[in-house]
């Protein structure tokens, strides 16, 4: 007998990768589809054989269905009242990126979870992949001492049409939430101050911001420096982006697609050398784990399973999206923000 009794809420074409994990479990069961076009809840159950039963009220699903988790596979601006409403009728959520469109929203929701002791967590798919996990190591086992800069660089053009293209700002709200959750996840630090210039470049097929650099400063007392377009035609970067981290001892070299090395100082007298000599180290790739949402969605479900946070459980995810609206208001406002009051 299943354990996990799920209603899907939006069933766009996210929810196919979603839908066909939950059916490859064993524990799970999805017992209801939600949509605010009925249309598309109906195609989605055709088109996964699934017979149940088919909604456009996510409060009407929950209690006739008796579910127990609600996956949030919504846009930005439903996740606040979709999450909300879950938690409310006593599910326990499951939510795509960002948790949700803004810093207040997101603030009540893990409140919300607080009170009503359900598990919130939140898809970061990009965190669940065995180079960056190895480029973690890197950092965490001090192989290339303190760190004192990060820099990632994502330059892609996708044509996606739709709500991306008419959004205010794509590249930041709705992608740049990843990039900034990993550089939070390879050095375990927190965002505490940001200064962002957000613009739209020539060519570009957004109506919104496309482009961004931003400069955090971090907890640990380093500076992570993103550089972002996504409208940048030729020679595109990782979705992953491209990293850089330097420390008192050396470089660490990712390009979001293989494995992560790192350069260090040579051992030996370098004393009165101009440029010093240096020893490349290669990482060990060896996370056990599932790439992507099946990774993610794994964690989700073992913490579930062992009644403790999941690794993007929102009272730390919270700490991304700070990052992400503090990089909006920065630029609105023309100046550094701190983000310390954002998610604490």
């Amino acid at each position: 007998m299943s354990k996990y009794h799920i209603v899907v809420v939006g069933c766009g074409s996210m929810a196919n990768v979603w839908v066909e994990y939950m059916l490859k479990r064993e524990d799970s069961d999805i017992v209801a589809l939600v949509d605010i076009k009925t249309e598309f809840a109906q195609a989605m159950a055709e088109r996964h054989g699934l017979t149940c039963g088919v909604y456009t009220n996510l409060e009407q699903a929950i209690q006739e269905s008796g579910a127990n988790l609600v996956l949030d596979i919504t846009i930005p601006s439903s996740h606040f009242q979709v999450c909300g409403t879950a938690l409310q009728q006593g599910c326990d959520v499951f939510g795509e990126k960002p948790m949700a469109a803004t810093m207040a929203e997101a603030r009540e929701l893990v409140q919300l979870a607080e009170r009503t002791g359900r598990s919130f967590s939140v898809m970061q798919n990009r965190r669940y992949d065995a180079n960056i996990r190895a480029l973690r190591e890197i950092i965490h086992a001090g192989t290339i001492g303190r760190v004192g800069y990060v820099g990632a660089d994502f330059f892609l053009g996708p044509h996606f049409g739709g709500f991306r293209e008419a959004m205010e700002s794509p590249l930041i709200l709705d992608m740049a939430i990843h990039t900034f959750d990993q550089a939070r996840f390879i050095t375990g630090a927190d965002p505490v101050s940001v200064y962002c210039q957000e613009f739209n470049p020539p060519g570009s097929w957004y109506a919104g911001n496309a482009s961004a650099i931003c400069i955090y400063e971090l907890s640990d007392g380093s500076v992570f420096c993103y550089r972002g377009s996504w409208c940048a035609e030729g020679a595109p970067t990782s979705w992953e982006a491209a990293w850089r981290v330097t420390g008192e001892q050396g470089t660490a070299l990712w390009d979001g697609i293989g494995a992560p090395y790192a350069e260090i100082i040579a051992a030996g007298d370098q004393a009165g050398k101009f440029i010093r000599d240096y020893a490349r180290v290669e990482s060990e790739v060896n996370w056990p784990g599932r790439s992507g949402h099946a990774g993610c969605l794994d964690e989700m479900f073992a913490a579930l399973e062992e009644g403790r946070r999941a690794e993007t459980d929102c009272r730390d995810n919270i700490k991304s999206m700070a990052m992400v609206l503090g990089a909006i208001d920065s630029a609105k406002l023309g100046q550094k923000v701190d983000l310390r009051n954002y998610w604490n």
